[in-house]
């Protein structure tokens, strides 16, 4: 039995090293084609190698990223092992399975899948019930978010398209159909003093309703602009990404929601790290796809001038008609910023299967933008209403 397993040990090694000892012999070969067995010996190759400044640049970098992915996948691994070996805890089993998924998907997908099971373990289904009843707050949030911000893209195509192109016009399009952001509204509207629950149930609507809302509305709007390809493996794929990881954190949510309850702090790690990641994604597919030489310094400044205008537009909109339809104050900051948002989180993943045969980069590069704007604008509105909130209070 010890035999079989030396065996058959020595035979996976050969298998998987084997192929590497072949390319390392050849790599030695005199000529310029591959020979095996090598015909002549020379280190000429490596003296190429080494003496061309792009190869050794890539080589620095390469070997620069492979030390920091080894250090923190050891950094992440070995508490993990020593957690799943040394003590018997009912989240064991999603520990074991969160580390062994970043074999079978890519980082993203991962970082995305888990940010929105984060957001299913927050939302408790009495506050979904109790919300629920608000429903002229919901109506009017999803209202803006799927009518009002398609309505005001479309509008902007003859002024907005000679001067950033069509694809960066078809980008400025797409941000204008996906749902708003979760973690951010709740924020801000926490931060401001507004009606929190119902901030939290709309920003749950409005994404798990724009997993079948965007594609449609692309299909709709977009179907002569930036290439999209929809099918029913499309809206497969989204749901799988967005709204299958939401409904298994509510599934899961009377186990691991007290635990995140008491941490409030790793949702907010991970939608940040998760935001940082997916920009980094985007920018890096950008680089690869060489979307930067197509686009020049004064289109970049047009998208984000553009943005801000369509930041500040949609803040007075969502400021004014709630007071002329009679919400209170709570209920008009709920709308504001839940009503203003596009997700970042969620527009990545959806235009990635929506626009897989087009440059996303492109397709994104708007939604970016637009992004990095409306948190910065939004952080300094919800904090000067909180104030105002504050100076009632204490008048």
């Amino acid at each position: 039995m010890r035999a079989a397993r030396w065996i058959l040990t020595f035979g996976v090694v050969v298998f998987l090293v084997g192929p590497l000892l072949v390319v390392a012999m050849v790599s030695f070969n005199q000529n310029r084609y591959m020979d095996f067995p090598p015909e002549g010996l020379s280190l000429d190759w490596y003296a190429e190698l080494l003496n061309n400044v792009g190869w050794r640049n890539a080589i620095v970098r390469s070997l620069f990223i492979a030390s920091l992915s080894a250090a923190l996948a050891v950094a992440v691994a070995t508490p993990l092992a020593y957690v799943l070996r040394a003590y018997k805890i009912r989240l064991s089993p999603l520990l074991y399975s969160l580390g062994i998924l970043p074999f079978m998907l890519p980082p993203v997908i991962i970082a995305i899948g888990a940010l929105f099971f984060l957001y299913g373990t927050r939302l408790h289904p009495r506050e979904a019930l109790e919300g629920l009843k608000h429903w002229r707050l919901h109506v009017t949030i999803l209202a803006f978010t799927f009518v009002a911000f398609p309505i005001i893209g479309l509008a902007l195509k003859p002024v907005v398209e000679p001067l950033i192109g069509s694809d960066l016009y078809a980008g400025l399009l797409f941000l204008c159909l996906v749902p708003s952001t979760v973690q951010s509204s709740i924020a801000f509207t926490s931060i401001a003093k507004g009606n929190i629950a119902g901030a939290i149930v709309s920003a749950s609507a409005s994404n798990i309703l724009g997993v079948f809302l965007t594609p449609l509305l692309v299909v709709a709007l977009m179907h002569n602009t930036g290439d999209a390809s929809i099918d029913a493996t499309s809206i497969l794929k989204i749901v799988a990404q967005i709204l299958v990881p939401f409904v298994v954190g509510q599934l899961a949510r009377p186990w691991v929601g007290p635990f995140f309850a008491r941490h409030a702090k790793i949702t907010k790690l991970a939608d940040r790290s998760t935001i940082v990641l997916v920009v980094y994604v985007a920018f890096s597919e950008g680089v690869v796809n060489g979307i930067w030489s197509s686009v020049d310094a004064a289109q970049v400044i047009a998208v984000a001038v553009i943005s801000l205008l369509l930041v500040l537009i949609m803040l007075v909109i969502t400021g004014w008609v709630p007071k002329k339809l009679g919400f209170d104050r709570a209920d008009t900051i709920a709308i504001q910023f839940c009503g203003t948002k596009k997700s970042l989180a969620t527009g990545l993943p959806m235009a990635t299967v929506l626009f897989a045969g087009s440059t996303v980069g492109l397709i994104v590069l708007p939604l970016m933008i637009f992004h990095q704007i409306q948190l910065i604008i939004c952080s300094w509105l919800a904090t000067r209403y909180g104030r105002e909130a504050e100076a009632v209070e204490a008048g």
